[in-house]
């Protein structure tokens, strides 16, 4: 969930009261919105950087609020303030338009941009008039998209550009870094392209972004009519178009990989400060050329019209309410909505809200309009008892009996490689029933764990420095490859308990089992009773030879006890005795 850091005073002047701490809190909430921490620069300056550092830094309120990650017209000041104005019903629904100016802005892009990034769109805010806190709220903005739905610049990245020091139309265009050259922003020289990936490797922010382009035998450019650079896209704009508070026009262009998320973040970004255009929220559209002479306006500000019923809508939240209530609540959120007849709603959604994808993301609006708060608990009409799973039940008590044993519980991962279960314990891959994974991020989760052994041995070798004996058990499931399954494979929960000494001490395991059996109510017959358990010889690569057994019990065999062969210890990385069981414990259901 993103974060928005706002000034308090500035926040509470646009809002046009003063409010408490715990006032806005209560205020957040009720609009859907968390207000996670009340700090300042120095204080936020001082956690991250050091004391020292924070010498020189604003000592101003800063509210920090965690917006929904959906919510991208509330990611800065303006699209928050609009919005909670909205929802205090002080100011009608801001209605955005994009106007074809007489004279129009065009971008043209080539053909070689379809090696890198394949998409752009454009806009211009006209005549706009920004302070320092506008300004900052605007870079704030462009880096929040460009973290969120741009998945840090991979698949959206945003340039703004002072449009009085270019000169259109404009071109997009892809070059070799060896042709590329131009003054980045805030630097006093040119570099080419190659020398841009080495000015910013050590960069705190950018140096992430280096690795999108750096491989790729062309880099993306933006230049205009006379030559001029304005961006080499996704990392760094041009110093010669950089954006002042003087600036009062400003030309965006944004790069993609992918077209609905671009335009998602063009039109967050200039419906928010079309507030600040001397014609407020209008917004001038850029035609756009694709090398296939396909051309489109951008950005085109869709309203769209979803109809909804009202019955269904209030039902859903569990509220009863009219139409004309229902309607006010959603124009609370920014959804302007008509009654037609006594049921159908007619919702208007803005291009700010491309969050709304279904009717559920409306009937989600009306509950927030309500209030969760207030909305009556009643007992469900069809009530149900719920209880523990049994499985899930036995696994915790299970837990408490090992604790009171004095073991320590481990967890480790469900996705192993295929040497873990394999050739470290002795066995062939080929022979294991083990669910591989076809597309591995590494080679550490190749395959479904098969046995919770390997994992608790890999815990061992990380905390060798830890005091002797080490006593860990872990209760987790196994995946075991079933083609009786549906889906092919099947879980099945296991009991592991590994004793670490100098000592293998076979029998102090062996009193584990007896204590496990003893819960469970399963009596020992060494005779091999049905109704009883015991165990018998045998002889498995993981284990020393002629100490190894199976577990048998009412007649099945349920798991192994034995101690570890040495070679099995020395390839995790161990250098004394260890024994171990594991059981599988669904069969004491």
């Amino acid at each position: 969930m993103p974060t928005v850091s706002v000034k308090r005073d500035l926040l509470f002047k646009a809002l046009g009261k003063t409010y408490s701490d715990d006032e806005f809190q209560k205020l957040c909430f009720a609009f859907g919105l968390e207000l996670d921490e009340v700090t300042t620069e120095q204080q936020m300056i001082a956690r991250e950087q050091g004391i020292d550092q924070s010498h020189g830094a604003s000592d101003e309120i800063l509210y920090k609020i965690d917006i929904p990650a959906n919510r991208y017209d509330l990611l800065c000041l303006e699209g928050l303030v609009t919005g909670l104005l909205v929802f205090l019903e002080k100011i009608p629904i801001p209605h955005y338009k994009a106007v074809k100016p007489k004279v129009i802005q065009q971008i043209k892009m080539k053909e070689s941009c379809l090696q890198v990034r394949g998409h752009i769109v454009a806009a211009v805010l006209r005549n706009v008039t920004i302070t320092q806190s506008a300004y900052d709220s605007f870079i704030d903005l462009q880096d929040k998209l460009h973290q969120n739905i741009g998945r840090k610049r991979t698949l959206v990245s945003i340039g703004t550009h002072d449009l009085d020091t270019i000169e259109g139309p404009f071109t997009y265009d892809a070059k070799p870094p060896q042709d590329i050259c131009f003054k980045p922003l805030n630097q006093t020289q040119e570099y080419s392209g190659e020398g841009i990936m080495e000015l910013y490797a050590h960069h705190a922010q950018l140096k992430q972004y280096l690795g999108i382009i750096k491989d790729s035998p062309v880099y993306p450019i933006i230049y205009d009519k006379n030559g001029v650079v304005l961006s080499l896209p996704p990392i760094i704009n041009s110093d010669h178009s950089k954006i002042t508070l003087d600036t009062k026009n400003i030309f965006i262009e944004c790069t993609a990989t992918d077209l609905t998320k671009a335009k998602i973040a063009v039109d967050t970004l200039v419906c928010a400060f079309s507030e600040y255009c001397s014609n407020r929220h209008e917004i001038e559209m850029v035609e756009v050329i694709y090398p296939d002479g396909t051309k489109f306006m951008s950005p085109d500000l869709k309203y769209r019209t979803e109809k909804i019923s009202k019955q269904r809508a209030v039902n859903y939240v569990g509220i009863s309410q009219s139409a004309q209530d229902v309607a006010r609540l959603l124009t609370k959120m920014s959804l302007k909505t008509d009654v037609q007849n006594d049921d159908e709603l007619h919702v208007q959604i803005s291009p700010t809200r491309h969050d709304i994808i279904h009717p559920c993301d409306i009937y989600e609006d009306v509950a927030i309009g309500y209030g969760y708060n207030n909305i009556k608990k009643t007992i469900p009409k069809t009530p149900s008892i719920g209880k523990e799973f049994p499985l899930n039940k036995l696994s915790d008590q299970l837990r408490d009996t090992m604790a009171n044993a004095g073991f320590t519980e481990a967890l480790t991962f469900s996705l192993c490689s295929r040497e873990d279960i394999a050739e470290k314990l002795g066995h062939n891959i080929e022979s294991v029933p083990a669910v591989h994974i076809s597309n591995p991020k590494t080679l550490e989760f190749q395959v479904g764990r098969t046995t919770l052994l390997p994992g608790l041995l890999k815990t061992i070798a990380a905390n060798r420095k830890m005091p002797l004996p080490m006593k860990l058990f872990e209760i987790s499931d196994v995946i075991l490859k079933d083609l009786r399954a549906e889906v092919g494979a099947r879980n099945e929960r296991h009991l592991c308990v590994l004793y670490y000494n100098k000592m293998a001490r076979f029998e102090y395991v062996h009193g584990v089992l007896d204590r496990i059996m003893h819960v469970l109510e399963v009596p020992w017959h060494s005779n091999g009773d049905s109704d009883g358990y015991h165990l018998r010889p045998l002889e498995d690569k993981t284990f020393f030879p002629k100490r190894c057994g199976e577990v048998v019990a009412h007649g099945k065999v349920v798991g192994k006890i034995g101690t570890l062969h040495p070679d099995v210890l020395v390839k995790f990385g161990l250098s004394i005795p260890c024994t171990s069981l594991e059981i599988n414990i669904e069969p004491f259901l």
